[in-house]
């Protein structure tokens, strides 16, 4: 069952969440209304305020996984009061530091929240980011917006709903701060911008992601998948061990012709002339932006490319 957001229920909501505010409806509400999905119990997909959000909430607290872009962070704030009214925001985590992912960093932290996230997400917040591939450059972040429990390696759990709750480090992917956050209960699995179904994914290569880490991160996701395990894709779609596989596939079979070209001493416009995802492209749409990042990550592990496996 899905929930809209309107705007009397806005003004009804009481805020638990420490910030205050009159709450105007997202800036995106005429083209994407905020949506509230259940996934089990005590689990909800949140949708309209960016990227998606997962909820979780148990005993009067919250706990998000991403908290979408920053100009939708009031309006998140109302949604989750009036949704959610006698609960207070406990944690939120970052999958990475991309902008529609890290926006609602300050509230939460303004609400006293813990923001947990890779260490190196926490660098990335912090400083100016020249994204090569987006023609962009991020200014730092305040320092009220850093992760404020942070981690290099291996993975953590952390006790909510009365479940072990784990989150922990992907392969250099998408970013090179992935995390991935599983709910064994509810068994969903949220792995960020590192899965993607009905499109190409986007490879940072500005902060360090690859397309063989992407291949790696997919290969730790499905090990983690069961039978009946549901997976929050990058865009709010919920899939399972199969489009895992595929995407795999996908970026496997671009990675070994991103290999080929470069021991053939060919130009990238050569690489992209050979239509290198031609047998993905029907599904997935245009691959150009793809197949730029992916060639360009690929550069500083020239010594390893052939050395990824599925």
């Amino acid at each position: 069952m899905s929930y809209r957001l309107t705007r009397r229920g806005l003004l009804a909501g009481s805020l638990a969440l420490a910030v205050q505010a009159s709450v105007p409806l997202p800036v995106n509400a005429g083209a994407d209304l905020p949506q509230l999905m259940p996934l089990g119990q005590g689990l909800y997909l949140l949708t309209g305020f960016g990227a998606p959000v997962v909820v979780a909430e148990d005993g009067g607290q919250l706990l998000l996984v991403d908290g979408g872009e920053a100009a939708s962070a009031k309006s998140l704030t109302g949604f989750l009061a009036q949704q959610f009214p006698r609960s207070r925001l406990r944690s939120l985590i970052n999958t990475s530091w991309r902008w529609d992912r890290s926006g609602y960093n300050e509230t939460a932290a303004a609400a006293g929240a813990s923001i947990i996230a890779h260490e190196n997400t926490r660098l990335w917040l912090g400083t100016e980011i020249h994204c090569a591939w987006e023609s962009r450059r991020y200014a730092p972040r305040p320092s009220r917006a850093l992760p404020t429990d942070t981690f290099h390696y291996g993975s953590r759990t952390l006790t909510f709903g009365g479940q072990q709750v784990e989150y922990g480090v992907l392969p250099n992917g998408f970013t090179d701060g992935d995390l991935y956050v599983w709910f064994p209960s509810q068994d969903v699995l949220v792995p960020g911008a590192m899965a993607v179904s009905s499109r190409y994914p986007i490879v940072d290569y500005s902060t360090n992601g690859w397309l063989g880490g992407m291949v790696g991160g997919l290969k730790q996701l499905m090990a983690r998948c069961g039978p009946q395990t549901r997976v929050v894709d990058a865009d709010g779609r919920m899939i399972g061990k199969a489009q895992l596989q595929a995407q795999q596939d996908l970026c496997f079979t671009v990675l070994q012709r991103i290999a080929e070209s470069y021991y053939k001493g060919e130009t990238r416009q050569q690489f992209l002339d050979s239509k290198p995802s031609k047998d993905f492209d029907a599904l997935r749409g245009d691959p150009t932006g793809f197949l730029v990042q992916s060639y360009e990550s690929a550069w500083p592990h020239i010594n390893e490319i052939r050395r990824v496996t599925r």
